[in-house]
């Protein structure tokens, strides 16, 4: 079995490189390479190599935005950044366009074989400072979640949850054998603790997700 990889890199040096090392191992091979995206969505499809390479930093079209467009052209393939960027918004942002990996350029040549195969074996590879900066903002997450419901009683929590599920409030009288403007006065109350106006503000309080995340399941 040979893993078909193809690389989106602007940088010559570490296209070259990336090439060198996926084609000098056992069980691998680079079947292309591109500079921009626009050429990499023009022949990829077409190619169909198993895992993808891509640098976020592209001229012209976005590494991220090449991504999201190839998935929806490609949705059996696998994506993984390699880039020098490790802020929340461009990992979560790439992670959403369809990324099954995020290394950085600093990762060993063996980790980046590691990580193709294990993207290629279903895996979600990440560089270990990345994983700890996705823990980090889930722990975070928690946090804040959990001081927003703290300012809301069992009931309202009970409330906020069916709202979460899509329940009207005729529904969640019927569910909580209480009567419907009981439940109005319940969301009114829950709208005052929260400082929010609306069913969808009071979600996205308690529930909050990272900037152009989620629908996201990792």
């Amino acid at each position: 079995m040979t893993i078909r990889v193809a690389v989106i890199e602007d940088q010559k040096d570490t296209r070259d490189m990336l090439a060198v090392l996926i084609n000098g191992s056992e069980g691998y091979k680079c079947v292309a390479t591109y500079e921009n995206g626009e050429d990499a969505i023009s022949a990829i499809p077409e190619l169909e190599p198993d895992v993808v390479m891509v640098d976020i930093h592209l001229p012209g079209l976005t590494g991220i935005e090449s991504v999201r467009k190839l998935k929806a052209l490609c949705p059996e393939m696998q994506f993984i950044m390699c880039t020098s960027l490790e802020d929340p918004e461009n990992i979560f942002n790439a992670l959403q366009a369809g990324a099954t990996g995020y290394l950085t350029k600093s990762t060993t040549p063996t980790k980046i074989l590691e990580a193709i195969a294990d993207a290629y074996n279903g895996g979600a590879p990440m560089s270990s400072q990345i994983a700890r900066k996705v823990l980090t903002f889930f722990q975070a997450k928690e946090e804040k979640v959990n001081k927003e419901l703290d300012k809301l009683s069992a009931r309202e929590q009970e409330i906020l949850d069916y709202l979460s599920k899509g329940y009207r409030y005729k529904e969640i009288a019927s569910l909580l054998f209480i009567n419907i403007e009981t439940v109005r006065k319940h969301i009114h109350n829950i709208y005052e603790k929260l400082q929010v106006n609306s069913r969808t503000d009071a979600l996205n309080k308690v529930f909050p997700k990272p900037k152009g995340l989620y629908a996201l399941a990792i």
